[in-house]
Parts: structure tokens; sequence; C-alpha cells
């Protein structure tokens, strides 16, 4: 199962659009379920109580036994063919259950970091959150794609 555990909701509905359909897509390989965690609840709040009360919020949705990705500009980069590797081998020897987590536009918590299995840059470029949230849907398709050695464009 992928679970991808984000801050805040997708608010643009061409967007909503496209992040369903590779919903869809990847429900072809594997249950697939989006979990929308509440942003900043006060913007009078201090940075780093943000991001603790949003890494609490997030540390809720991640089940014991799930492997946690963290997207993080600090990650470590991967192409699509070693990203397809990496779920075949975390499900294969680690867990049947991934977690992505996509945190809120400051950051993740510490505990969150320190929860995570493996931290993943999807670009060297910044995207703004719910554009992340588009990119690793569509490169988990695109693993799922390869892993079952199906064509897909390049």
């Amino acid at each position: 199962m992928i679970r991808i555990v984000a801050v805040g909701k997708i608010k643009e509905k061409a967007l909503t659009t496209l992040i369903n359909e590779y919903r869809k897509r990847i429900s072809n390989y594997s249950k697939i379920e989006v979990i929308e965690v509440a942003d900043k609840p006060n913007d009078k709040l201090e940075e780093q109580k943000v991001k603790e009360l949003e890494g609490q919020r997030i540390i809720k949705q991640i089940k014991k036994d799930s492997y946690v990705i963290l997207l993080d500009l600090q990650g470590q980069s991967l192409n699509s063919e070693e990203l397809a590797k990496k779920i075949e081998q975390i499900n294969t020897y680690q867990s049947s259950n991934i977690t992505f987590i996509i945190g809120g536009s400051l950051g993740v918590s510490d505990s969150v970091r320190e929860r995570a299995d493996f931290r993943l840059k999807i670009s060297e470029l910044t995207f703004p959150h719910n554009i992340a949230r588009l990119l690793i849907l569509e490169q988990i398709y695109r693993s799922y794609k390869i892993l079952n050695n199906e064509i897909y464009h390049k």
C-alpha cells in the first residue's frame, strides 16, 4: 500500500483532477491513499511551533510497519529507474506499506525527519507543495510501469 501524507489541501481544481487521475492509475498496481493534514493553525505562531504541530499531525498518520520516505530538499536524488527499484526493494525486504511525506511550506519537524527511513529529493528545482504532490504521484505511477515492464513515455 502506498500512502501520501501531505500538509495542506489542494485548492486548484485542475491540479486536483490531475492528482486524482494518477491515483486512479496507481490503483491498478497498489492500494493508494492520500491523507491531508491541516497546515499551520495560526499565523501568529513561531515557525518552529508550526512545524512541531504539523509534525504531530503527520506522525499520527504513519502506520507502525510503514517504510517512510520524506520528500526533502537535502535528501538523496534518484532517477525513475532507481525509485522503481527502491519501491521494489522496500516491498520485498522491509514493508508492504510505504508512506511518502510532503511537509508544509516551512519544512518538517525534527521528529518527522527522524521517523523517515529515507529522504528523497525529487528535484534540484523548488516546487510548491501541491505540485510536489502531483510529481511524486506521477513518479510512483512511472515506477509501477517500470517494475511491470510496461511502456510509458520517457
